[in-house]
């Protein structure tokens, strides 16, 4: 089968933390011998901001580490919707997965595409919590000429079916891509705690000071922190509570990050607990396919991802999560239970093969008739 996947970015995670399943879902279809052509737009924000951030080099390192990905770069501003068609080249394409973090025209035109060549079957993929919190900025999107849309939660799922988006809605959640996170031989003791997220527009400044800056101050941990777009009064509380800064992290790197470390936080974005529950995004699936401990803050998991408790603990508030990240850090049989049940949940229900198991057997539903048998067998 031919796919076509259309980013934001295939070479930059600055920001982009779908970068990680998304680089993991074209690596899976490659893997099982599909051609997969990957499509972003060139100067993509996160491209350009991770160019200005560590320079060219952060190109290579991806280079080496993705090998046998690479991505075709297009201008969606000199946009000529049927010249534009033809210089990407769909021809003999089967599926089509467009990333919610396009621009609206270049959504449009693969619609648009769909409608003419009814060969072809697109999904929209949203990974964002916008559908809820600026649906100003989705209903810029046509995608009245889509197949369907790939949702990452139950609530998302349900606020595209309430607002009529889209003729058909699946929950698609995001997973491990266990090629690249997997747990690693802990060669050096870097830390006690380390935290991996972005600051970010204030969408969980108060919970970090609540579920990690202060029981990290309280316990007197040695503890790093990994991100960007943290402003400078986000680094002086860090530096306040002794918490290292390390900056931008390449996510293929972080699976080493975390060998070096006792346990790991999850806190996640406000709008996710509050206007989607259900969805942890990345981070957790990375925490537990890499087998170390992880203490969250709350977030309701209504659609039993997890084994709370048995893969992770869950925190109410800080003088809890205060508590459970002082046990882990002193009973090494429960850190042991936790990183074994976390690690063996993700290997049995949330890998990017699984992922794209789901993926296919959608697709063989509404494949044209002559492909469909294709994909059965």
């Amino acid at each position: 089968m031919k796919v076509a996947l259309f980013y934001h970015s295939l070479v930059s995670d600055w920001n982009h933390g779908n970068a990680h399943f998304l680089r993991g879902v074209a690596s899976e279809l490659q893997a099982r011998g599909h051609d997969v052509r990957i499509f972003e737009p060139e100067n993509s924000w996160s491209r350009e901001n991770l160019l200005q951030d560590r320079g060219p080099e952060a190109l290579a390192a991806f280079e080496q580490a993705f090998p046998n990905l690479t991505s075709a770069r297009y201008s969606p501003h000199a946009f000529n919707r049927e010249k534009w068609l033809d210089g990407i080249n769909l021809d003999g394409i089967d599926l089509v997965l467009v990333h919610e973090w396009n621009e609206p025209q270049v959504v449009a035109a693969l619609g648009a595409y769909r409608r003419w060549n009814p060969h072809i079957r697109v999904l929209f993929h949203d990974t964002h919590h916008r559908a809820l919190t600026a649906e100003h900025e989705l209903s810029r999107f046509d995608l009245s000429n889509y197949d369907g849309v790939l949702a990452y939660g139950a609530s998302l799922k349900r606020a595209y079916e309430n607002r009529g988006w889209g003729r058909q809605v699946h929950v698609w959640h995001e997973a491990a891509d266990t090629r690249i996170f997997y747990p690693r031989e802990k060669f050096r003791a870097l830390g006690d705690v380390v935290w991996i997220g972005n600051w970010g527009d204030e969408e969980r400044t108060q919970e970090l000071r609540e579920y990690f800056l202060t029981p990290v101050c309280n316990l007197k941990l040695t503890a790093q922190v990994y991100g960007v777009r943290y402003p400078p009064a986000a680094l002086h509380e860090l530096g306040a509570c002794g918490i290292s800064y390390g900056g931008w992290l390449p996510n293929f790197e972080v699976p080493e990050v975390f060998a070096g470390f006792r346990a790991t936080v999850h806190v996640p974005r406000r709008p996710y607990t509050r206007e989607l529950p259900g969805i942890p995004t990345i981070r957790p699936f990375e925490a537990l396919a890499c087998g170390i401990p992880l203490i969250s803050a709350p977030w309701r998991d209504e659609e039993n991802l997890f084994r709370v408790g048995h893969d992770f603990l869950m925190a109410q508030n800080r003088d809890e999560m205060q508590c459970l990240v002082r046990d882990v850090l002193h009973d090494e049989a429960l850190a042991a239970s936790l990183a074994e049940s976390g690690l063996e949940t993700i290997r049995a229900r949330h890998t990017c093969a699984h992922r794209v198991d789901e993926l296919l057997g959608l697709f063989a539903e509404i494949a044209p008739r002559e492909l469909r048998e294709e994909v059965h067998a």
